[in-house]
């Protein structure tokens, strides 16, 4: 019987695959259905809740026959918690799936020619890996289905300290422990919780705007160092500081203890001023004896383990003898030209936010790197002929864009500089595709490797060696 309505229920569904967003793959008829909370072997009765033109929504109702591939999951809080969506499925089953979705996104959007791609490098840590999370204050807590059919009264009771549950902005899950930071980040959250409800501190009501407590940020390294963020909504110095005094004292191995005062619509403070209430403004990592200064507004992969591992893919795809001229596009902070120049002649980076141009210069001069410069703007605008000219032609371009892959027109100026190799690293195997296909009259796929960043979620990272098929160019 063909489904055509929402809310039937389908009973035996064998879930057949993962989506390139992370939801369970299904066929009902002929109909393709994305499945909440199933993963791939499973047979499921499913509730399908919405049907579009091309696929259905379902959720799972009952769980007739486990997939081999199914784990219980680690987290109290997860199938309400929005992130690690993925810690029902074994890990070597998540390393798959993002193998098959980067071969896939190749083959079906890119539709060039490639080798054989190596196997995808797993991290060794599956949780604990993450070095920054930000957590959200509210005074409109989401209630579990547990919390709602316990009966109990939580109306007196409704401070949040957690994340956003998907898609509601205003609603928060109260987080108890999350396994993706490392101690004492729970031990931090937990206590700045536990001081704001015994002194009657307001939390953050979004939609009414008003309220105390808005975020809490808490940045790990590798070395030890630990950065503390308390974002205010309003200025309340008496309040604010007997918090942050209190951190300070529970917790002697916090090196960076600031705040923000932001009375802003939305939570991000990258155009307010950071005040330091303790410590250094900034912590360091480390990597391969080169020291990366980060601070409140700086960006760094968040698993420092695996973006090891990625710069190393990065660095060795590179093949740098030491006479090449290398661009490092989308540079950031300039941690993958710090990491490869001293395999280089000299490294160019080029990165839109011009604070993180600022950061980029820091860490070449804190590791004593002579051979790097660094320029701010918009890559399709800075990279032109004329930048070209005074800079040198490119024997190498690393290429790092953000989700939505480079500009139409950074990926003509590319092929026009011609360099013999392009380094793409790609946070988004789609757009890769799409822009591999762009270049594919110019350049050939060599290599092919995935790197897992995020386990227990469906991101994947990956990274293409492009050669110039010409070379006499």
């Amino acid at each position: 019987m063909k489904v055509k309505r929402p809310n039937k229920i389908v009973e035996g569904v064998m879930i057949i695959d993962t989506s390139s967003e992370g939801l369970a793959v299904a066929r009902v008829d002929d109909m393709v259905v994305f499945v909440e909370g199933a993963v791939p072997g499973d047979v499921c009765t499913i509730q399908i809740y919405r049907i579009k033109k091309k696929f259905g929504e379902a959720k799972v109702v009952k769980l007739e026959q486990a997939s081999p591939n199914r784990i219980e999951a680690t987290c109290q809080h997860f199938g309400t918690c929005g992130g690690c969506k993925w810690q029902h499925l074994d890990y070597t089953a998540q390393l798959g799936f993002k193998q098959k979705h980067v071969i896939d996104s190749l083959t079906r959007i890119g539709k060039v020619e490639f080798p054989q791609p190596a196997p995808i490098i797993g991290s060794k840590k599956q949780y604990e890996y993450r070095n920054k999370l930000e957590f959200t204050f509210s005074s409109k807590k989401w209630l579990t289905v547990e919390e709602i059919q316990s009966g109990e009264n939580f109306e007196g009771d409704r401070n949040a300290l957690g994340f956003h549950i998907p898609g509601l902005f205003d609603k928060i899950i109260d987080i108890e422990k999350c396994h993706l930071q490392a101690d004492p980040s729970n031990q931090i959250r937990n206590e700045v919780r536990k001081f704001a409800q015994e002194h009657g501190y307001s939390f953050m009501d979004i939609k009414a705007k008003e309220g105390f407590l808005r975020n809490l940020l808490i940045r790990t390294t590798s070395t030890g160092e630990l950065m503390v963020v308390l974002q205010t909504f309003t200025e309340d110095k008496e309040k604010r500081e007997a918090l942050l005094e209190h951190l300070k004292n529970t917790f002697p191995q916090i090196t960076s203890l600031l705040y923000v005062i932001n009375p802003k619509g939305n939570e991000t403070f990258h155009d307010l001023d950071l005040h330091c209430y303790y410590g250094r403004d900034h912590i360091f990592e480390e990597m391969e004896g080169l020291k990366f200064k980060i601070g409140p507004k700086s960006f760094y992969q968040t698993n420092s383990e695996q973006a090891h591992e990625l710069y190393k893919v990065t660095r060795e795809f590179a093949g740098l003898t030491g006479n090449e001229t290398v661009y490092d596009l989308y540079t950031g902070t300039g941690t993958i030209a710090c990491f490869v120049a001293k395999y280089a002649k000299k490294v160019i980076g080029v990165e839109y936010v011009e604070a993180a141009i600022h950061d980029a210069k820091i860490n070449a001069e804190i590791n004593g790197l002579k051979n790097t410069s660094f320029y701010a703007g918009d890559m399709k605008d800075v990279l032109s002929h004329d930048f070209i000219a005074k800079n040198g032609k490119p024997d190498v371009i690393i290429t790092d864009p953000p989700r939505a892959g480079m500009h139409e027109d950074v990926v003509k100026v590319i092929c026009e500089a011609a360099p013999e190799k392009v380094v793409y690293v790609s946070c988004n195997p789609a757009t890769q595709a799409r822009d591999l296909a762009a270049m594919d009259h110019m350049y050939k796929v060599t290599k092919v490797q995935a790197v897992d960043m995020f386990p227990q979620t469906h991101h994947v990272e990956n990274v293409v060696l492009l050669e110039l098929r010409n070379k006499t160019l």
